[in-house]
């Protein structure tokens, strides 16, 4: 799993999607309010909710927006009329790659038409609902920095909350579980005061494609093309990232 976690730091290296573009409140405040429309807008009775809202906070996201975006997804906001949706999109990258792309929109419409058009363009295609979709597990992740913990002590924390991988490569910490213990590891984390820089559930392929590095290249510059894009909120694909891969896409 470290290739996920190198290719987060390379993207932050490069100042790539949310922060450049200045669209990461909206993706917050879609996420939190499709949160609250969920399992309501309580963040201590709603754990989706909770981990939003934490997550808009870690990024400064002021409170008066974090409050309106809550509202919205309860129906307080009167105002709030657009429907936002969540929409998984499956597709194929170039060489066969499988793909998922995860959106959060308030334009159905607009979304398939942009991701469509991005894959076509990176060499890949749309494909047909369940696809690729059975090549992916959807899974409990968490990722944090290693500073200051001990490696045998987050090993011993994570299996005992129910975790199946733990891994540590380059500073970072990574705890992978079934869904159903996701807020059992979260709890088991927030007992040992650590803060996890990403914490939700996510889509894991149960065999990865290993390409060339600079096919591997050339499919991870569709990743963030797609990630760019307004509606999408997460991609994931069963390509393999290397470490070769990741320093020709580095370097470019």
């Amino acid at each position: 799993m470290s290739g996920h976690s190198k290719w987060s730091t390379i993207k932050r290296k490069k100042g790539a999607a949310d922060a450049k573009r200045g669209q990461l409140f909206t993706r917050l405040a879609r996420e939190i309010s499709i949160a609250a429309r969920q399992g309501g807008g309580d963040p201590d009775t709603n754990f989706r909710l909770r981990l939003a809202v934490e997550r808009a906070r870690a990024n400064n996201m002021p409170k008066d927006n974090i409050e309106r975006a809550i509202a919205k997804g309860t129906g307080e906001d009167k105002d709030g009329t657009v429907q936002i949706e969540e929409i998984m999109y499956e597709g194929y990258g170039p060489h066969g790659v499988a793909m998922l792309i995860e959106c959060v929109t308030d334009n159905r419409n607009r979304a398939v038409a942009e991701i469509r058009h991005t894959l076509t363009r990176y060499g890949g295609s749309m494909g047909e609902t369940g696809s690729v979709g059975w090549q992916f597990n959807r899974m409990a992740y968490f990722s944090f920095s290693l500073e200051g913990h001990d490696e045998d002590e987050i090993f011993e924390l994570a299996v005992e909350s129910g975790a199946d991988d733990v891994s540590f490569d380059d500073g970072v910490a990574e705890i992978i579980g079934d869904v159903e213990y996701f807020k059992a590891i979260n709890d088991g984390l927030e007992a040992a005061k650590i803060v996890a820089d990403e914490a939700g559930l996510r889509m894991f392929p149960t065999n990865e494609l290993e390409l060339s590095p600079s096919d591997t290249a050339q499919v991870l510059r569709l990743v963030e093309a797609l990630e760019e894009l307004e509606d999408v909120q997460n991609v994931y694909s069963n390509l393999f990232i290397s470490d070769e891969a990741l320093v020709e896409l580095e370097a470019a």
